[in-house]
């Protein structure tokens, strides 16, 4: 009691899904090709100094000879921060409170905004980050930064790569459409 054009549909979405998969492997291996062959001719370059480039790490971009062509590397870290940023936090409080007596409030709420969570429930790692930056003389300050990268951890590094071609007319690079990202 099923109408034709369901059928249809089924057999369609199953038979596209499974080209999918079959192309999602591909650009999974293509991926995993790439960034070895990156990593072994990034070591192969680094032999010419007899240095040794140990792990994986970090990015790259390799060009073709004639510079129209360019791959690259990158690498993200994921960072998360532990309960140590709690104190960093009540650091920073006790900063803003001195350094506020009879200032506008909106001051604090600046600083306070590197704190704020997202809908997950997690601060923003730039925003946190940035406070070190700020060059701040005071004691209080500095053992709330070192409390920071205290409780900086890596929870994760995914690494991309990425093809461009150089469009001869505008003399930039469009990149090469392959999205191994999720892959």
């Amino acid at each position: 009691n099923i109408k034709d054009i369901d059928k249809l549909r089924d057999s369609l979405v199953k038979d596209l899904f499974t080209q999918a998969r079959s192309n999602s492997h591909v650009l999974a291996d293509f991926k995993a090709h790439s960034l070895d062959e990156i990593g072994a001719f990034v070591s192969t370059s680094a032999t010419e100094y007899d240095v040794s480039i140990g792990g994986k790490k970090g990015n790259v971009t390799l060009f073709s000879f004639d510079g129209k062509l360019k791959v690259q590397r990158s690498m993200q870290e994921t960072i998360s921060f532990d309960e140590r940023l709690q104190a960093a936090k009540a650091l920073i409080d006790q900063c803003t409170r001195r350094w506020s007596e009879g200032a506008n409030p909106n001051l604090i709420a600046i600083v306070n905004g590197a704190f704020q969570v997202d809908k997950e429930g997690e601060v923003s790692t730039a925003r946190v980050l940035g406070l070190r930056q700020l060059k701040i003389d005071d004691a209080d300050w500095q053992q709330a930064m070192q409390a920071i990268s205290d409780s900086m951890k890596t929870v994760a590094s995914k690494a991309y790569v990425r093809y461009y071609e150089r469009n001869d007319a505008t003399g930039k690079y469009d990149a090469l459409a392959l999205d191994m990202a999720g892959v």
